[in-house]
């Protein structure tokens, strides 16, 4: 479930991040990597853990399942947070630039 969760996230991001390339002032492309680095991760993961399991890997437990979700939620999200602050320190629009101008101008 974190390999799918991730995947899908990479996927929205980069249909998102193509469809605004030319300008790219949100740094949607930063997002888009970090998840699609994600999601390589869990694919090494899931391949290691089908050499160790075999066939008992593709029938998990479904509140292993859950957990696994919950962790590709948590994996997502926390890309957010460092796109977010990302977005803050580069303030592509200068709004966080306007703002402290505009508070010592006053």
């Amino acid at each position: 479930m974190t390999l799918l969760t991730t995947v899908f996230a990479a996927i929205i991001c980069t249909i998102i991040w193509y469809k605004n390339a030319p300008q790219s002032k949100m740094k949607l492309g930063v997002l888009a990597f970090m998840y699609w680095g994600a999601s390589l991760m869990w694919l090494m993961d899931a391949i290691f853990e089908y050499a160790k399991l075999h066939a008992a890997y593709f029938t998990p437990e479904p509140l292993d399942m859950l957990n696994d979700f919950y962790l590709g939620l948590s994996v997502v999200a926390l890309g957010l947070v460092i796109w977010l602050v990302i977005l803050l320190i580069k303030d592509p629009k200068g709004v966080i630039r306007a703002t402290l101008f505009k508070k010592n101008n006053d």
